[in-house]
This record gives C-alpha cells, sequence and structure tokens, in this order.
C-alpha cells in the first residue's frame, strides 16, 4: 500500500488515517477485516524506534498531541511512508519513552 503524493494537502484527520493505515508489524499475524497486527489492542497502533527497530505499541489518541505529531512530520522527512518496515520514528528509545511518558 503505498500513498499518493498530489498537489493539494489533505486534511489532518485523511492524513492520519493513511499513516494508521499504514502501519504493519513485520512477521506477525494479521487481522483481515483492519489489517492491524492481531497483538495490538483496539485503540493502538505499532510503531518502531531507534537505532534497534524497538517495536513500540502507542494509543491512537497521541495522534492529536503537538509533540507527537512533530516526531510523524519528522519520520515522514527522513523515511517517507511507502515503505514496508511500518511506521518508524527516527528518535533515540530514551528520548521516545520520555515523551510518551509525558503524554500518558
Amino acid at each position: 500500500m503505498a500513498f499518493k503524493k498530489s498537489n493539494k494537502k489533505l486534511p489532518q484527520a485523511a492524513i492520519l488515517k493513511q499513516i494508521l493505515r499504514r502501519c504493519s508489524s513485520l512477521g506477525k499475524k494479521y487481522d483481515d477485516e483492519n489489517g492491524l497486527p492481531i497483538d495490538v489492542p483496539k485503540g493502538h497502533f505499532p510503531v518502531y524506534v531507534g537505532e534497534n527497530r524497538s517495536r513500540y505499541i502507542v494509543p491512537i489518541s497521541f495522534l492529536t498531541q503537538p509533540e507527537f505529531q512533530c516526531l510523524l512530520r519528522r519520520a515522514e522527512e527522513e523515511f517517507g511512508f511507502d515503505h514496508d518496515m511500518g511506521l518508524t520514528i527516527p528518535c533515540e528509545e530514551v528520548v521516545f519513552r520520555s515523551l510518551t511518558s509525558m503524554l500518558r
């Protein structure tokens, strides 16, 4: 599944839906109904963080947080969303854990 770039800006809700659809988990079993890994609870999605691409499960509510949106913009700039590696966040794990602990 690839994102198509266009000249017109998509509303933020549409972009967030694309990001969620794009989230994947390597080697995990998928639910045929929604395409997310079976081990991801409803209302959450997986991200991969740090040099070792450690997997974290984060709540969808993080998508509305400006700090997390900044990480998403950096992820798009550095990695793009058109790859099979899942949503990869360009940040050190310790920084990511610190940020997400403040958002909870």
